[in-house]
């Protein structure tokens, strides 16, 4: 499918709209469809997704500007047609094989109402592009555009129900104001949220992305992190036991080791062979991940770093430490710890984390993990975040059924 995005201005132009579309067009593309941008500002993407700059289109554009003045004192100025006709015939040849027209907030503000038009009056036209008007902000539905906004043509574009189009808003408050605005029932109204992609806020490197992939991590729900080498005095036989029977509370939990053998003791060797053997007897071999499986090379700091602010908690089992550094990165990246009541981690520790002993039972533990996350804010809405509003997600569940049924 061709789609066509169309907005007053595109990256590198900076804004929330403008990083909605490109975050879009990424999307579409990946997902195996062409995607072409329209706009009078801005870059194409890459070579795959170009973008067709229109001038007149613009919000800034001294001629829109010219006609935008009169028309916020309600006069309807004689090029305010002569503009929407060179608009329209700019745009006609750029639709000519475009299957899927998004038009973001073009439709809904008075930015540019000579385009608006133009769309409309294309939109009349046989063989136009099917029609996803997007809505971001609602000219009609904010005090800070009324006094621009009057009653009659080319104003009442922004609140009249255009035939054959798809409405699409970014938030539930949006669709029952664009209802009520166009007097239409709501669920004539698409939600599709704006998103955000883990991967680059949390600026996570290459090598930490090939892991995330390879272990499917960003499906973890909780993630609890286990920094240590595989050595029988870090306890992780529990951990498994932990992660086994947490599963019966959160189903997505998984579980990240992220270091090799111990390198002084033949014997480490052999204790990887159980832990794997344990791994598969407790049924965990998609959910419980050692890095050691991946590479065989040391991770540098900066990937450990990355895993902590992937992780939702700390485990921390171990029957014997020095010190006890992961709890203090832990603290740093303010991640809720559950460690073994040993003397090191308790001077390290104090009254801040929460404690078990090294042999407790391990659904005491996890009855302990999932009354503290049940009870954390932060923990619950960034469970929610990643699962409802990651652009992945948002893509599969929203926008991919959307192009779907608007194609049948």
């Amino acid at each position: 499918m061709k789609i066509a995005l169309l907005h007053y201005s595109v990256p590198p132009v900076v804004g929330g709209v403008e990083s909605v579309i490109a975050h879009h067009a990424w999307l579409m593309t990946n997902a195996g469809h062409s995607v072409i941008l329209i706009a009078a500002r801005g870059e194409s993407l890459n070579n795959h997704i170009p973008l067709a700059r229109l001038p007149l289109i613009d919000s800034r554009h001294p001629d829109v500007l010219a006609i935008k003045a009169e028309l916020d004192v309600g006069r309807s100025p004689p090029g305010f047609g002569q503009l929407v006709d060179h608009i329209a015939i700019a745009l006609h040849p750029l639709l000519a094989d475009v299957d899927v027209l998004i038009p973001h907030n073009v439709c809904s503000l008075n930015k540019n109402l000579a385009l608006t038009a133009a769309l409309r009056q294309l939109n009349q036209e046989a063989g136009f592009p099917k029609l996803i008007i997007w809505h971001h902000d609602l000219a009609w539905a904010t005090p800070r555009y009324r006094s621009e906004l009057h009653d009659g043509y080319p104003w009442d574009l922004l609140r009249t129900d255009w035939p054959n189009v798809t409405h699409v808003v970014v938030s539930e408050t949006r669709r029952h104001e664009l209802a009520d605005l166009l007097h239409i029932p709501a669920d004539r109204i698409t939600v599709v949220p704006n998103g955000v992609d883990p991967t680059h806020f949390l600026k996570l490197g290459p090598q930490t992305q090939t892991f995330v992939q390879a272990m499917r991590l960003d499906d973890a729900d909780p993630l609890l992190l286990l920094p240590v080498r595989l050595t029988p005095r870090k306890n992780i036989e529990l951990a498994l036991h932990i992660l086994a029977a947490l599963r019966h509370h959160f189903p997505h939990a998984a579980l990240l080791v992220t270091g090799p053998e111990g390198p002084h003791n033949p014997a480490n060797a052999e204790y990887r062979r159980r832990l794997l053997a344990l791994r598969d007897e407790l049924g965990l071999r998609d959910t419980a991940h050692f890095a050691a499986e991946h590479t065989t090379e040391f991770l540098p700091d900066a990937v450990i770093a990355d895993f902590f602010r992937l992780a939702d908690a700390l485990l921390l089992p171990s029957r014997e430490e020095g010190f006890g550094i992961p709890l203090i990165e832990a603290a740093i990246a303010r991640l809720p710890i559950f460690c073994a009541d040993i003397p090191p981690l308790r001077e390290l520790g104090r009254d801040d984390v929460q404690y078990f002993s090294p042999d407790a039972d391990p659904e005491t533990i996890v009855l302990m993990i999932r009354d503290r996350l049940n009870a954390d804010p932060i923990y619950q809405f960034a469970s929610r975040a990643r699962r409802n509003f990651s652009w992945q997600s948002l893509y599969t569940q929203r926008i991919a059924p959307l192009l779907d049924a608007v194609r049948s």
